[in-house]
Formats: C-alpha cells, sequence, structure tokens
C-alpha cells in the first residue's frame, strides 16, 4: 500500500467569527516566518466576519509561494486567512510527527513543484495530501 500524506491528516475546515479573534491568534501569510522560523504578531485583524478556524496542535502550512517554507505547529487555538492550509493529524499520528514530516524540504519543493501561477503560485490542495 503506497503512503500518502492522507493517511496521516485531513484539512481541517471549521470557520470562527473574527470577533473572536485577536492578534496573537490571527495567523495570516505576512505573519508567517519564511524558512519555517514559526510566526509573528499580526498587524491586524481581516476585515471578513468569520475565517478558517485552527486548533491547538494543527499544522498550518502557507499556500501561497510555497518555496518560502512558511509553516508553525499550532500552540493555541485561532483563526487564518483561506490562503493558509490547515492540517490536522488523523488519531493514527502524532501532530509533532506530522509538523516535522512538513518541515522537510522535500515537501516543500513537492509543494513548489505542483503549485499554480507564476507571479503568486499557490500549492495545489490536492497535490498536497498526495504528497508520499
Amino acid at each position: 500500500m503506497v503512503q500518502t500524506l492522507s493517511n496521516l491528516c485531513y484539512y481541517a475546515d471549521e470557520r470562527v467569527a473574527v470577533d473572536n479573534l485577536d492578534l496573537d491568534n490571527y495567523i495570516s501569510t505576512e505573519n508567517m516566518i519564511t524558512n519555517k522560523e514559526g510566526i509573528t504578531r499580526s498587524t491586524g485583524l481581516p476585515a471578513v466576519s468569520q475565517t478558517s478556524a485552527y486548533k491547538n496542535n494543527d499544522v498550518l502550512v502557507s499556500n501561497i509561494r510555497p518555496y518560502f517554507r512558511k509553516i508553525w505547529l499550532a500552540d493555541r487555538d485561532g483563526g487564518c486567512s483561506n490562503d493558509i492550509l490547515v492540517l490536522r493529524a488523523k488519531k493514527n499520528c502524532k501532530p509533532a510527527f506530522l509538523y516535522y514530516l512538513l518541515s522537510d524540504n522535500k515537501f516543500f519543493d513537492y509543494a513548489t513543484a505542483t503549485s499554480k501561477g507564476t507571479k503568486m503560485p499557490r500549492g495545489d490542495k490536492g497535490a498536497v495530501t498526495r504528497a508520499r
């Protein structure tokens, strides 16, 4: 049996009201640090009523320009922009293992190779979960 990322995790699809967020728990591609260095405090909240939710131990990966290698293992609950992939470990996978697996440069190279667009390439969500 071929093992793919979808055997270990899935995309979380919950939503959260922006009114329940603050600058410390809102994540966008702008406050994710390149080269797997985590996050910084956000400079603002989005002007929408709801956004994607994430939970403690979810792995957040920037889906814009995957070659920047932006990734974070959440240490709190919060919300994030739609340009962030929220990956949640399945019961058979420890979240820290999923984070370290996705932190490998081979994953980002694959995400970059399968991305679409030229000026602001976006990762292909389907291709990401098919990663081996």
